[in-house]
C-alpha cells in the first residue's frame, strides 16, 4: 500500500526533494551546535580566545537565521506539496466514483463515500509531508550524532546510550501497530456517524412529517456513542504511545547520567565537557522524536485514510467502459434474448427470467404490469446500468456489452419518475442533457417541455437556484425540467419511466405532444402506470411475474378482454 501511495509524490518530486534538502540542513545545523560547544568548552574558553568566541557566536547567529528560513520553507512548501497530493488523490477517487456501477452505490452510504473524499484525504495530506520530514530529520539526527559520538567520544558510553534509544524505537514500532488498529475502528465509526447525519438531514422533512424527532435522536445517540467508544480506544493507544516514549526518553537521560557519571569518576576517557555534549545531543534527538510522537495520531489517521482510499480504488468495476463498438448513427432496434437478472445475483430472486422481447426501431412500445415484475429493471438494463446474469440485450443487433459505454449511453435518453435535480440554476440542470448547448436551445427545450412560462415568471428566470435536490420546485416542475433535459439531448432511443406521472392532466397532454414530436423516427419505450398515457403506442406489452402475458395495440388488448382490459375498464392504477 505504501509503495502504491509513493507514486503520488512523483508529479511533485522537485518540491519533495526541496523539502527534504531543507530538512537535511535543519538537521545539520542542529548537529553542529554540540560540536562547536564541545570545542568552545575544551579550547576557546580555557585559552581565553574571545575573538574566536565572538566569530563563532556571529556564525551561529547567521546559521540560526538561515534555519529560520529553512523551517519556513518546510512549513509552507511541505503543506503545498501535501495539498497537491490530496488534490491528485481526490481527483482519482472522484473519477473512480464516476466509473463505478449502480450496484456499488446501492450498497454504500452517501455520508461514508463523502468522508472518503474530504476528511480522510485531508488526513492523508497532513501525513504525506509531516511524516517524511519528521522521520528524515530524526534519522539524520540519530545517525549523525551516533557516528560523531562513536568516533570522537567514548565508544562504550555511546553504545549504552543508543541501546536505550533502540528500546524507545522498538516500543514505538510495537505500539504503532496497535494504534493503527484503533484508528481503523475510529475511522469506520466516523464514516457511520457521517452517514447517519447525512441521511437524517436529507430526510428531515419526512422526520418532521411523522413527528419522529425523538426516534432520530435515539438512532443518532447509538452511533454517536459508538464513535465515542472508538475514539476513546484511540486516545488510550495514544496515551500508551506517548507516555511510553516519554518513559524511555527519561530512561535514556537517566542512563546517561548514571553511566556518564561513572565513566567520568573512573576516568574512562569521558570528561565533563564530553558528558555535556552527550546531554546536548540527547536533547536534540528528543525534539524530532517528540515531534513524531505528537504527530503519531496524525500519521495513523493518514494511514487509515490511505487504506480507505485503496479499498475504493481496488473495487472492481463490474460495468467496464471498453474500447468497443462506436457508431456514428444508431438505428434503434432493441432486443432482449432470454434475459435473466437479479439484483442479488441469485437465480431464486430473478426479477426477469428468460425474458425475450424485440422492439423495432422507430416504434413506440409501452410496458405495463404490476409493481415488482421488472418494468423499471428493463429500462436500466438497456443502457447497462446493470449487466444481465444470463442472456443478452442487443441494440442494432450488437450486444450492449460490446459497445463503447459512452457511445451507447449517448444514444439513449432516460427519464425516471424519481427525478434528480442538482443544486444550481434551472439553466444548468437543463444543460445537463447537452452541456455545450446555446441558451436558445435551452429555451426551445423548455418550451417543448411546457416549463418556459413558469421559469420566466421567476425573478431570476433561468438563473434561479433550484435548492438542494430541487427542493424549491414542485414534483411536476422537476419532471418537466428533466423532460427538457431529455429533449435537449435528443437521443435515438427514449426510455420514459413514469416520465409524466407528476403532471396535471392538461400539462401532461401538452408534454405528451412534445414527446410525440421528439419520438418521430426514434425508438421509444414507455413504462407507465397511467394507461391514458400509452393508448397511442404502437404496441403495449403487459408483463406478469412469469414474463409477457399480453401484447398488442390498445384497441386489440381492450377487445381481448384480458388482464389489460380489466385494468383499463376498472381504472385501476397499477
Amino acid at each position: 500500500m505504501v509503495k502504491r501511495f509513493i507514486k503520488y509524490y512523483k508529479p511533485h518530486l522537485k518540491l519533495f526533494i526541496f523539502d527534504m534538502i531543507c530538512a537535511f540542513f535543519v538537521s545539520a545545523i542542529d548537529l553542529i551546535f554540540p560540536i562547536i560547544t564541545r570545542k568552545t568548552l575544551n579550547e576557546y574558553i580555557p585559552n581565553e580566545a574571545l575573538k574566536t568566541i565572538i566569530i563563532i557566536g556571529c556564525s551561529l547567529f547567521a546559521l540560526y537565521g538561515f534555519r529560520f528560513l529553512l523551517n519556513y520553507f518546510i512549513g509552507y512548501y511541505g503543506h503545498v506539496m501535501g495539498i497537491r497530493i490530496e488534490t491528485d488523490m481526490r481527483r482519482d477517487l472522484f473519477h473512480k466514483y464516476q466509473k463505478l456501477d449502480y450496484q456499488f452505490f446501492d450498497d454504500k452510504k452517501t455520508g461514508d463515500l463523502l468522508s472518503n473524499v474530504t476528511t480522510h484525504l485531508h488526513d492523508v495530506s497532513e501525513m504525506s509531508h509531516h511524516a517524511p520530514e519528521d522521520i528524515f530529520i530524526s534519522g539524520i539526527m540519530l545517525i549523525g550524532s551516533f557516528v560523531y559520538l562513536l568516533l570522537t567520544c567514548n565508544i562504550y558510553l555511546t553504545l549504552i546510550v543508543f541501546v536505550f534509544l533502540g528500546m524507545l524505537v522498538t516500543y514505538s514500532i510495537t505500539r504503532r501497530r496497535k494504534m493503527l488498529g484503533a484508528f481503523r475502528k475510529a475511522r469506520n465509526a466516523q464514516s457511520e456517524l457521517n452517514a447517519r447525519v447525512e441521511s437524517s438531514i436529507s430526510g428531515i422533512r419526512l422526520t418532521k412529517a411523522f413527528n419522529n424527532e425523538d426516534y432520530e435522536d435515539k438512532k443518532f445517540k447509538e452511533i454517536n456513542d459508538e464513535y465515542k467508544q472508538a475514539r476513546s480506544g484511540v486516545f488510550k493507544e495514544i496515551g500508551l504511545f506517548g507516555s511510553g516514549n516519554d518513559f524511555f526518553l527519561n530512561l535514556t537521560n537517566l542512563a546517561l547520567l548514571v553511566f556518564g557519571g561513572l565513566f567520568v569518576i573512573k576516568g574512562w576517557n569521558v570528561t565533563y565537557v564530553d558528558l555535556t555534549v552527550y546531554f546536548l545531543y540527547i536533547n536534540f534527538l528528543i525534539k524530532p522524536i517528540s515531534r513524531i510522537t505528537s504527530s503519531m495520531e496524525q500519521i495513523q489517521q493518514g494511514f487509515s485514510g490511505i487504506e480507505k482510499f485503496y479499498v475504493i480504488m481496488d473495487t472492481e468495476e463490474k460495468i467496464v467502459n471498453n474500447d468497443g463498438v462506436k457508431k456514428e448513427e444508431f438505428i434503434g432496434d432493441v432486443s432482449f434474448n432470454n434475459v435473466s437478472f437479479s439484483y442479488f445475483h441469485d437465480e431464486n430472486k430473478y426479477v426477469l427470467s428468460n425474458f425475450t422481447l424485440d422492439i423495432p426501431h422507430g416504434k413506440k412500445v409501452a410496458i405495463v404490469g404490476e409493481t415488482g415484475v421488472g418494468k423499471t429493471t428493463i429500462s436500466k438494463l438497456i443502457p447497462r446500468f446493470y449487466d444481465v446474469d444470463n442472456g443478452e440485450i442487443l441494440v442494432d443487433g450488437i450486444n450492449v456489452k460490446d459497445y463503447n459505454l459512452d457511445n451507447l449511453r449517448d444514444a439513449i435518453g432516460h427519464v425516471e419518475q424519481d427525478v434528480f435535480i442538482f443544486y444550481g440554476t434551472i439553466k444548468d440542470n437543463i444543460l445537463y442533457g447537452k452541456p455545450d448547448a446555446s441558451i436558445d436551445e435551452v429555451i426551445n427545450a423548455a418550451k417543448k417541455a411546457q416549463i418556459h412560462d413558469f421559469i420566466m415568471s421567476l425573478e431570476n428566470g433561468y438563473n434561479t437556484i433550484t435548492g438542494e435536490r430541487g427542493i424549491k420546485l414542485s414534483g411536476g416542475q422537476k419532471q418537466r425540467i428533466a423532460i427538457a433535459r431529455l429533449i435537449l439531448k435528443n437521443p435515438k432511443i427514449l426510455i420514459l419511466d413514469e416520465a409524466t406521472s407528476s403532471l396535471d392532466n392538461i400539462t401532461e397532454i401538452l408534454v405528451q405532444k412534445s414527446f410525440d414530436d421528439l419520438a418521430i423516427g426514434k425508438t421509444t419505450i414507455v413504462i407507465a402506470h397511467r394507461l391514458s398515457t400509452i393508448q397511442n403506442s404502437d404496441e403495449i406489452i403487459v408483463i406478469g411475474k412469469d414474463g409477457i402475458i399480453e401484447r398488442g395495440t390498445h384497441e386489440q388488448l381492450v377487445n381481448n378482454n384480458g388482464y389489460y382490459a380489466k385494468l383499463y375498464t376498472s381504472t385501476i392504477i397499477i
